[in-house]
């Protein structure tokens, strides 16, 4: 399979020198803004506060991660000076713009933003957190795809790289508890319909755990068998290398969760709530925040780093690079033909 100069630069920008991921996410809405809300005893999270913790993210995990996915709205301006420049950056495009409708919700753009602003920023990757469910109305099914293929379009034509992330949600009438029940078999369901799983035009995905993420079975033990199956059928049929996100998982649970993943072929992780939750607990005292995110936060990074360069398949290794990850154009006419891609505003020949 080809790949284009930019999308291919995109994905090692992305990965460790092994071509592992290991991903730092502090682009969350709710799990950052809501205790800030409830802490403050507010309706909305001041800027400043938000500000603060993302910069205190930053500044104590980027080095240890390959990557680092962060929003334009609250995240980029206010952490971006703290972030280790040798890591490649992840930028979110849909950011907390989701429309609730009583059938579904429908992803859109955050105003004014899309991969040519990503890629004029510094973005080595568009990332798309797709809202998606097999059972919601066919209207907002077809919004859904029309707007993946749209940001696909757009990916392509600014040669930047395109991670999407599969997020299922509860409809406005759905308890908590039904749909907890239904969680992992709903993720399930959106990985196998063929409308919305065509990898054209993306180059990673970012996938929920297809079981519960607290009380993970060890890996090693007698229930085991039972959640590796739900594994495998996940990454059954993955056009692209895929990594896991933590779905708010304590350390110890989403380490379980990462070997059953790294076993059924997963390149890496993307996470966030499970590197630093419990330091951010802390909030609204900085400081101790602060003091915990120095003390305890790296060495989980480092656990599931370990992990990762243990376990986690290389992405140049997933059979969609059976033949070998070739960049096209290449060789002597990689500079007219590159040259004559651009201007006429596409990137794949």
């Amino acid at each position: 399979m080809n790949i284009t100069p930019g999308k291919l630069w995109g994905l090692r920008r992305l990965a460790d020198d092994a071509g592992r991921f290991k991903m730092l996410a502090m682009d969350q809405t709710g799990p950052i803004v809501n205790p800030i809300k409830a802490a403050r005893g507010l309706d909305h999270a001041p800027y400043a506060d938000v500000a603060s913790v993302k910069r205190l993210l930053g500044k104590h995990l980027s080095a240890k991660a390959s990557a680092v996915l962060i929003d334009p709205p609250l995240g980029y301006a206010a952490a971006i000076d703290g972030l280790s420049p040798r890591g490649g950056l992840l930028v979110a495009t849909e950011w907390a713009t989701w429309e609730v409708t009583e059938t579904g919700r429908r992803s859109r753009n955050i105003p004014g933003w899309d991969p040519a602003v990503i890629r004029r920023i510094g973005g080595d990757a568009v990332k798309v957190n797709l809202w998606y469910r097999r059972d919601a109305s066919p209207e907002v099914r077809a919004h859904q795809i029309a707007y993946v293929e749209s940001v696909k379009a757009a990916c392509a034509q600014n040669d930047i790289a395109f991670v999407l992330e599969f997020l299922v949600y509860p409809f406005p009438g759905e308890t908590a508890d039904a749909f907890a029940a239904r969680r992992a078999d709903l993720a399930l369901e959106a990985l196998s319909d063929p409308d919305v799983m065509d990898p054209e035009g993306v180059e990673l995905y970012k996938l929920e755990p297809p079981v519960d993420v607290a009380d993970v079975p060890d890996p090693d033990g007698p229930d085991a068998a039972a959640v590796q199956a739900r594994f495998d059928r996940l990454a059954r049929g993955i056009g692209r290398p895929w990594v896991l996100l933590s779905g708010g998982a304590a350390p110890d649970d989403f380490l379980r969760l990462l070997t059953y993943a790294y076993r059924s072929g997963a390149s890496g992780y993307l996470a966030g709530r499970a590197i630093w939750a419990e330091a951010f607990r802390r909030f609204p005292d900085l400081a101790a925040m602060e003091a915990e995110l120095a003390a305890s936060a790296p060495r989980i990074m480092d656990r599931l780093n370990a992990l990762t360069d243990r376990l986690a398949h290389p992405w140049p290794t997933h059979p969609a690079w059976d033949d070998g990850v070739v960049m096209v154009p290449s060789g002597e006419e990689f500079a007219p033909a590159y040259g004559r891609l651009a201007a006429a505003g596409v990137a794949r020949p």
